[in-house]
């Protein structure tokens, strides 16, 4: 099995959620000796200022890209730093977090979500992400759902 078919890829949006899967995931990875990637999506409107924001001056993809990354590399870092053996790589892109979900997860061994992220209706049993990850990925998807103790 290749490295990129041994993949586990996690979604990552700064939620509590999200947080309780990556914490999921890196506990598999660590029991299977398997690679992560941690994958957060942006879009124009959740996109962070970049350091080279000033009024008038309108960022590249690219520096958004960076800025997204790096703001996911703070938000994982205490889960990632519990598990120095994991090889862990980070991705930011552009587009709706399920289509990018699926997308790089193609060829993963399994893709982790939260059951519910950043979006709202909290009553609905899955977020709308999670369950157009579970019904579109051409790898298992494995829901974390929350802790009742969150």
């Amino acid at each position: 099995m290749s490295d990129q078919f041994a993949t586990i890829v996690v979604g990552h949006d700064g939620s509590d959620g999200a947080s309780e899967a990556l914490d999921v995931a890196l506990g598999l990875a660590a029991a299977l000796d398997a690679p992560v990637t941690i994958v957060r999506s942006w879009s124009i409107d959740t996109a962070p200022r970049t350091p080279e924001y000033e009024f008038g001056y309108v960022s590249s993809f690219d520096e958004i890209s960076a800025a997204v990354r790096a703001e996911l590399q703070a938000d994982t870092r205490a889960s990632v730093e519990a598990h120095p053996s994991i090889s862990v790589d980070y991705q930011a892109a552009l587009g709706q977090p399920a289509e990018v979900l699926i997308g790089v997860a193609a060829d993963a061994r399994m893709l982790v979500v939260g059951s519910r992220g950043r979006g709202g209706f909290r009553s609905l049993l899955l977020g709308s992400v999670s369950e157009q990850c579970v019904r579109h990925a051409s790898c298992p998807v494995l829901v974390v759902r929350p802790r009742p103790d969150h």
